[in-house]
């Protein structure tokens, strides 16, 4: 999808330097705080299981970086409290489907290191949880709208795996849900 580059999950360092290398083709010029998120983000992708890690992109932007987990059976979070997100860092919680039909629970949070942005889509007992973070938070809107369009064509597989490989156009972005 555009605006959206997936990062190989191979070794930490490899991840890291793939991340880096990445975002240095977007900015064009080096940047160490977000060389310094490259490194962190491939570190917990890799200690979390992630499934996913990339860079999302947009012209008015900084650079965000987006990670996914499948989180299987007891692990799923009944509600926003089991998300851990409560608190005064929360600015906007958001329900509603993806384009593919799935629940969505949008967590928009921010904090003195960016913004964050935390989706979570369910089907029956999996879900995938995203993670999209800005370190800058400059044209954060911009980046989180590229995000919320790949995260809404996601789809699950009939073990309950996910796939957003090939998400479908439209959907819901991640600012647009109802209230």
């Amino acid at each position: 999808m555009p605006g959206v580059t997936p990062v190989a999950l191979g070794a930490p360092e490899r991840t890291a330097a793939e991340l880096v290398e990445v975002l240095r083709r977007i900015k064009g010029v080096r940047d160490p705080g977000l060389e310094v998120s490259a490194v962190q983000a491939a570190d917990l992708a890799h200690r979390h299981g992630a499934a996913l890690l990339a860079v999302v992109e947009h012209p008015r932007a900084d650079p965000a970086l987006l990670v996914a987990a499948v989180v299987p059976g007891e692990r799923v979070p009944d509600d926003r409290v089991g998300l851990g997100l409560d608190g005064a860092a929360v600015l906007d919680v958001t329900e509603g489907v993806t384009a593919t039909g799935y629940p969505v629970v949008i967590i928009e949070r921010a904090s003195a290191v960016g913004a964050q942005l935390q989706v979570v889509v369910r089907a029956g007992r999996t879900a995938v949880v995203f993670t999209l973070h800005s370190p800058t938070g400059r044209g954060w809107l911009d980046v989180s709208e590229v995000a919320g369009r790949f995260v809404s064509g996601i789809e699950f597989s009939g073990s309950g795996t996910a796939s957003a490989s090939r998400p479908r156009p439209g959907g819901t972005s991640a600012r647009s849900g109802r209230r």
